[in-house]
């Protein structure tokens, strides 16, 4: 079957969230700096149709991380979470050096490494791994925060670098902050799943039906909690991958940003969005609890969305930015409301769940929103917008939101996700086979000192079943 890609004892010290923020942050930097390079070469490899090839790329590096998530997180919680977060950081910044090498195999290997492309997934389950149930909220605000962080400089110090000494200059820069993050990966993080959980997961198989997203979407149906959350994460995710994938172009094109307005724009809503996923978050969580966050922060999405989508004016759009920055609590507070509900041992597949949605989404909101544009006749060489409506796809997305936030007012506050067991396999990852099968809570304790004796109580249960 698999193995892990080296053993567990690589990596100093205790498992810190600082070593998932240092990952996230690099990881993400390395991205940002190639944001003008990117916009450079996606236009002259694809000068026809420039957002739809876009988001044709994107699509199927989103679907390809829709199928593999499950998997990724179901091994991760057996065999630990380096091992999976060196694969998934080496794949996902693999492409980064071919974008001067070969425009083609650069955007190839973009769709293919969305095979492993789920970072997220792991850094989220490793954070949940060394953190109690109450400072994960705060803990996945500051993974969240992180990702900002890194898009607060790195896309003005790209722009720079590209109009000094060209974007060759920038793609090898990127290149070393890759590799100086996979090196972090291997020497300095250390194992964070205790060495318990992993010996008495040793043994047990991974059944396919675990690798199979369309059958943890099955899954999802068996619990009402779990299917609103769900929804909830693809409606309000959709929109933001589609702007995520576009928003430059339009700011370019649209509303005629210079390349340094984009970088200050980037670094505005990403120093907004740091205090947002950290103060922010952590006094809402407190005072108004996790599904009233939620709330609120798809009550945000929804005001920057149509607020883009009718804005024609640069100040509109640096105010409908603020407000973005605001909405940016929205996903951690969704993580911390799944990772309150699984156990120890189950951190991995639940997010999992989630990041497979939001790769699904990665995938459909692009091309959703490149669709759109053509649609609306908009395209990187026509720089007078033909719609009398500015943003269409922005307002589309708006409306998805509404749906999301009528679905997420059902959503109970406290709840615990139910896990269906099959006693053809005995494993304590085992998922589901059948609609027949019983349903048990998966959050006993959710104490790390716990863990051994949660997993035996969970064999024994399914003993008691079969």
């Amino acid at each position: 079957m698999f193995a892990p890609l080296f053993p567990p004892q690589h990596g100093r010290g205790r498992a810190k969230v600082t070593h998932a923020v240092v990952v996230i942050f690099l990881e993400f930097f390395a991205w940002g700096l190639l944001t003008t390079p990117m916009l450079t070469v996606l236009h002259e490899t694809f000068p026809q149709h420039t957002f739809l090839m876009n988001g044709l790329v994107q699509g199927v590096k989103g679907f390809l991380s829709f199928l593999s998530a499950p998997l990724i997180g179901a091994l991760s919680d057996i065999w630990g979470r380096k091992s999976f977060l060196l694969m998934t950081v080496f794949f996902t910044c693999a492409p980064i050096p071919f974008m001067r090498i070969s425009p083609w195999w650069y955007f190839a290997l973009i769709s293919v490494s969305g095979i492993f492309a789920v970072t997220f997934s792991v850094i989220f389950a490793y954070v949940a791994d060394i953190t109690e149930e109450h400072e994960r909220s705060t803990a996945y605000g500051l993974v969240s925060a992180t990702f900002a962080a890194s898009l607060v400089t790195s896309p003005a110090i790209g722009d720079y670098l590209s109009a000094q000494y060209g974007d060759s200059l920038v793609v090898l820069v990127a290149t070393i902050i890759a590799v100086a993050d996979i090196a972090f990966v291997f020497f300095v993080v250390p194992e964070s799943l205790p060495d318990k959980m992993r010996l008495t997961s040793w043994g047990f198989p991974i059944s396919w039906e675990q690798a199979d997203p369309f059958a943890s979407l099955r899954h999802v149906g068996k619990d009402t909690t779990v299917l609103l959350i769900c929804v909830t994460v693809f409606l309000s995710y959709l929109p933001e991958a589609g702007q995520y994938s576009s928003f430059f172009l339009y700011l370019r094109q649209v509303i005629e940003f210079s390349p340094a307005a984009i970088a200050a724009f980037i670094a505005m809503v990403g120093i907004l969005s740091i205090i947002a996923q950290t103060l922010l978050l952590s006094v809402l969580m407190r005072t108004i609890g996790n599904k009233n966050t939620v709330l609120l922060g798809l009550g945000f999405q929804l005001f920057q969305l149509a607020w883009y989508g009718f804005g024609s004016e640069p100040w509109m759009m640096w105010a409908a930015g603020t407000v973005a920055a605001l909405s940016s609590i929205t996903f951690p507070a969704v993580s911390a409301l799944v990772s309150h509900s699984a156990s120890p041992d189950q951190q991995g597949v639940a997010q999992g769940m989630i990041t497979g949605i939001r790769g699904l989404c990665n995938g459909l909101g692009p091309a959703l929103y490149g669709f759109i544009f053509f649609l609306f006749n908009v395209e990187l060489n026509d720089m007078q917008p033909v719609s009398v409506i500015p943003g269409p796809p922005f307002l589309f997305g708006a409306c998805t939101v509404v749906f999301a936030l009528l679905v997420a007012i059902f959503i109970p506050e406290h709840h615990r996700l139910a896990d269906v067991k099959t006693c053809s396999n005995a494993g304590p990852l085992a998922t589901p086979t059948s609609d027949a099968e019983d349903i048990e809570p998966l959050l006993q304790d959710s104490s790390i000192d716990q863990t051994l004796l949660a997993v035996r109580d969970r064999r024994d249960q399914q003993v008691e079943v079969c």
